[in-house]
Order: structure tokens, then sequence, then C-alpha cells
């Protein structure tokens, strides 16, 4: 495949054998398992990922490729879609899922709360990402990459960033770093918490990261809700809060509305 790598979809393509079959050994696909990948691009994982098992769905944006893709890898099922506007309700499968990709780096938020909100249909997902996000997503309070995706990863999911990568090894080459992240969906979510208020709770409490909680708050959906009796310093900023006081926090303006 000759095809250049567009911008627009965020193309940067592994080509170290070694780094994949590093990454893929770290995954350790097994043979009953139904795996999606995101993105097979020109194949390179998908050529190891189809070694292993029969069962793979490699849904790819990219119709330049789709054919060649096909011909490559006969026992692999393609879909030319954005996995973004995937509906896993019509896929059959008696298992959850386990997902896998190089996602483009501009869609990684919106791949990662993608697969968030279809969580029970994936056992887990093994990414690679930028670096910089990576550490976002593991990050702990009072810190400066402390923020929402660290928060909503972390109350949905186990996460742990696995190594880096250099940009030595794509093509075309980032400017950044890269990383592996493994996501686990194994969490149990308080069941008196609506999830998307908890999302929204913290996407408007980080509305204005500079600002007070009370302020940030204020200046969102949440505007003109009783805070009184709810045993938080409104006072403090968003990034000092943990996942289990923003858990709290949400179901108390949760019981409000």
């Amino acid at each position: 495949m000759k095809n250049k790598p567009l911008k627009r979809f965020g193309q940067n393509y592994l080509t170290d054998r070694n780094t994949i079959l590093k990454i893929i050994d770290l995954f350790n696909p097994q043979k009953d398992e139904h795996i999606i990948e995101i993105g097979p691009g020109r194949g390179a994982f998908t050529k190891e990922l189809a070694t292993y098992s029969n069962n793979i769905t490699a849904i790819e944006i990219d119709n330049r490729v789709i054919e060649d893709l096909k011909e490559q890898f006969p026992n692999v099922k393609f879909l030319n879609m954005d996995f973004l506007k995937t509906d896993f309700t019509n896929f059959d499968t008696q298992s959850r899922f386990r997902a896998f990709g190089n996602i483009p780096f501009n869609l990684t938020s919106s791949i990662l709360f993608k697969l968030i909100e279809n969580r029970t249909f994936f056992s887990d997902a093994l990414l690679l990402v930028q670096y910089d996000v990576a550490k976002r997503m593991i990050s702990v309070p009072s810190t400066k990459e402390y923020g929402i995706l660290s928060i909503i990863l972390n109350y949905f999911a186990t996460v742990s960033l696995e190594f880096k990568i250099s940009p030595n090894v794509f093509t075309p080459r980032p400017r950044v770093d890269s990383a592996i992240i493994n996501l686990v969906f194994n969490k149990k979510t308080d069941p008196d918490l609506d999830d998307r208020c908890f999302v929204s709770v913290v996407k408007a409490a980080f509305g204005n990261r500079r600002k007070t909680l009370k302020n940030s708050l204020n200046n969102s959906i949440f505007a003109g809700c009783n805070l009184d009796d709810i045993q938080i310093d409104f006072t403090r900023r968003a990034e000092t809060l943990t996942i289990d006081e923003f858990v709290y926090l949400a179901k108390e303006l949760q019981r409000r509305e």
C-alpha cells in the first residue's frame, strides 16, 4: 500500500516490527476473542493480530485502503466506516469485545469517550496514544495534568500507562512521543449516579479551570443549583477534588435537579 498518510485522519503509521511485536505481545490476543481494531491503516498490526484470531473486525474510515486490506487479510472482517459512528448493538457476539488500535492523536478523547459509553460491549482496550495525553490519563489530583480525561476514565476503567514510544518508529514521524495505554472496563460505578450526570458535573467543574468550583458551576448548566448542605469547600479548584469527591458532588447535584 502506497497511499500517502492523510493529515485529516491523523495517520501516523508504525513501521518498526520489533515495536509492533512488543505491543502485540502485551495485548496477548487469544484465538476465541472477538477483537475490534480501530483504524488498521496499512495493516501492520492487523497482520500480526490475524495470526492469533479469526474473529477480528477492523474499522477503517479511509476508503483508499479497504480493498487492499480485504485482499491481504481474507480472514478479517473490514468495515469502511467511522468508529465514532459505529453502533455496537448491531454486532453479533457472545462475549465482550477487546479493542486495539493506533488511534489518531486528534481523535483520542472522542474515541476514549466512545469506548466508555459502550463499555458494556468491551472488556478492555489497548491503545497507542500521544504520550502527553497518556500522562493526563493517569494523573492525580493537584497536578497540572489532572482534569476531565483522568477523572472520567479512572471512574469507569482501570488505566495504566505501559510504555513510551519514540517518534522515530513512525511514518510520517510525529513531533511528539507516543505511549501504550491499557484500559480495563472492570470498575463498578455508583448505582445511584447517572453516568451522564457524573460526566456533566466533571466537565462543568473544569469549565473555568483557574476559577473556584463555585464560579465554574455557576457558569455552567448547574447555574442556580442550591449548593447548601453539600459538604465540599466550593472555594477550591476542580483540580483538587478526588474522584470520590466528584461522585459525591454529582450525586448531590443530581438530587437537586
